[in-house]
């Protein structure tokens, strides 16, 4: 008897519901142009959104930190794993962030998991929004505290939670600042006015928003003024960066705190150097380059108004994700099929990565889509209504 033949029941019932997912193969570099599983296709699913995954910039620091430090970091950072570049790019993110401290993680679902874990357990309650990505869900339930999660971006229905939770040791507030499949911001302003009033931890992942919202490219909390009300800021480096990682900015004490409990920093090997060298030329293009986000957040802004004009629903998107709401998956998979035989890829959004109900198409913006490109997007769009 085969104590798995029961997946094989499980994957017919994913395919008989237009929920079974298959990995796909790209041979050119990641860009707003790719070739994959043979097809060379306008990409419209990528998180690279300020063109860098590619850059030459990029790609010379890893050659010249591989050089110098080879690849593999060997053990975990608190090991032999933390090389100078890791230290510092993590000075680089804390005067980035203008924060005390900065610690860097394997990746950004590690940083938001082992975080969350780390600050809260028995005996404190973590309030989640119910769109938060997965990786702050999964921080929720491994920290064994108690978890209630809020309507999205309800922060009437959190008041009402807050105004309950006197028997609990701690209280932390978790939520994204830019939200990875609807497109829309948080209300952190409101959320910091009610982690104030109940004594509670405010925690944002910018991972979306690092290097596209703010001022500066720090993310939304700089884009609505509330940075310095903002206890724990989450980000990464595998998006608008162009690398890989996750990283924490906050309180010196708070760094030190992490470094010694949250676990999969403490018992991960640490990311290769080359990994902090690439992030580091990424974020010196970033503070250089602001017309990229600039001209990113313009052009997203027109591509919805036209979206709308055409009768698609955008949802509350007001950044470079726009999700083109569907909310049948079967209707998704087929939309999105139409659009890859006219040469654009458009991934389907189907549960559990959203709501039933909420399928979608993930339309994601990037600096190196030309106006050519989304205008054949917008006509092709338009002649699948």
């Amino acid at each position: 008897m085969n104590p798995l033949s029961w997946i094989d029941d499980e994957l017919v019932a994913l395919e008989q519901n237009t929920l079974r997912r298959r990995l796909r193969t790209r041979v050119t570099p990641q860009s707003a142009q790719m070739t994959i599983d043979g097809r060379e296709l306008v990409n419209f699913g990528s998180n690279d959104y300020l063109g860098l995954a590619a850059d030459p910039r990029l790609a010379a620091a890893v050659i010249g930190a591989v050089e110098h430090d080879g690849w593999g970091s060997g053990a975990s950072p608190l090991v032999t794993g933390h090389a100078a570049l890791h230290r510092q790019l993590e000075e680089r993110l804390a005067e980035f962030e203008g924060t005390e401290a900065a610690l860097l993680f394997s990746s950004g679902f590690a940083a938001n998991a082992g975080t969350i874990a780390a600050l809260a357990g028995p005996g404190d309650v973590i309030y989640c929004d119910r769109k938060n990505h997965a990786s702050l869900w999964d921080g929720c339930r491994l920290s064994r505290a108690d978890v209630r999660a809020y309507p999205h971006n309800d922060c009437g229905q959190l008041a009402e939670l807050l105004a309950k939770s006197s028997k609990y040791r701690r209280r932390l507030i978790v939520t994204d600042g830019l939200f990875s499949m609807d497109g829309d911001i948080a209300p952190l302003g409101e959320l910091a006015d009610l982690a104030e009033r109940y004594e509670a931890t405010l925690l944002v992942d910018e991972a979306h928003a690092t290097g596209v919202f703010g001022a500066h490219g720090r993310g939304t909390a700089e884009h609505l003024g509330v940075e310095d009300r903002v206890h724990v800021r989450i980000g990464t480096l595998s998006k608008a960066l162009g690398s890989i990682g996750g990283f924490v900015a906050g309180s010196r004490a708070l760094i030190e705190w992490l470094l010694n409990r949250a676990r999969p920093y403490v018992f991960s090997t640490a990311a290769p150097a080359a990994v902090a060298a690439a992030a580091l030329a990424a974020l010196e293009i970033i503070q250089k380059e602001p017309q990229r986000r600039r001209a990113l957040l313009t052009r997203a802004e027109a591509l919805r108004t036209e979206l709308g004009r055409q009768g698609w629903n955008v949802g509350a998107s007001t950044s470079q994700i726009i999700p083109i709401m569907v909310g049948d998956p079967d209707r998704a998979v087929k939309l999105s099929q139409q659009l890859l035989a006219r040469g654009m890829f458009l991934p389907a959004i189907r549960p559990p990565t959203v709501p039933e109900g909420e399928a979608c198409l993930r339309l994601s913006l990037t600096s190196g889509h030309t106006a050519e490109m989304v205008a054949e997007l917008v006509t092709a769009l338009g002649s699948s209504r």
